[in-house]
C-alpha cells in the first residue's frame, strides 16, 4: 500500500506502509518513552530525597546572624501545651453586645440594599 508524505521541504514522496516511516514512528514512540520513563524517575528522585534531609542540614552556608540550631530537636511540636491563662477578658459583655447591634444593622441595611437594587 503506497502512500504520499509531505515534507518540510514541500515535495512529495511515495511511502509504503512497511517503509521507513513505520520505523520512524516506533522510533518516536520509544524515545517518547523513554523520556516519559527518565521524567518520572526524575521527580521520584527528587520527591524521596526531599523527605531524607532537613534543609537546615545541607552543607550551604548559613547567613553570620542566623540563630544557632538546638543541640537536640524534638521529635514533635509540643501540640499539647496549652497556653497560660488570659488574666482578664478578650472583650468586655458591653463592648460585644455594642458590636454585634451593629453587625445586626450593617445586615439588615445590606438586605434591604440588595431588595430596592433591580437585578439587569
Amino acid at each position: 500500500m503506497k502512500q504520499t508524505h509531505h515534507d518540510a521541504a514541500g515535495s512529495d514522496r511515495d511511502v509504503s506502509a512497511s517503509g521507513s516511516t513505520a520505523s520512524n514512528r516506533r522510533a518516536l514512540r520509544w524515545t517518547g518513552c523513554a523520556m516519559a520513563g527518565a521524567a518520572t524517575l526524575v521527580l521520584l528522585s527528587l520527591s524521596l530525597g526531599g523527605c531524607s534531609t532537613s534543609i537546615a542540614d545541607l552543607p550551604v552556608g548559613t547567613p553570620p546572624d542566623a540563630p544557632e540550631r538546638a543541640a537536640e530537636v524534638p521529635d514533635y511540636p509540643a501540640v499539647h501545651d496549652m497556653p497560660a491563662p488570659r488574666d482578664h477578658a478578650a472583650m468586655a459583655p458591653a463592648e460585644q453586645a455594642r458590636i454585634e447591634k451593629e453587625l445586626i444593622a450593617a445586615r439588615e441595611h445590606q438586605s434591604q440594599a440588595a431588595q430596592t437594587s433591580e437585578p439587569k
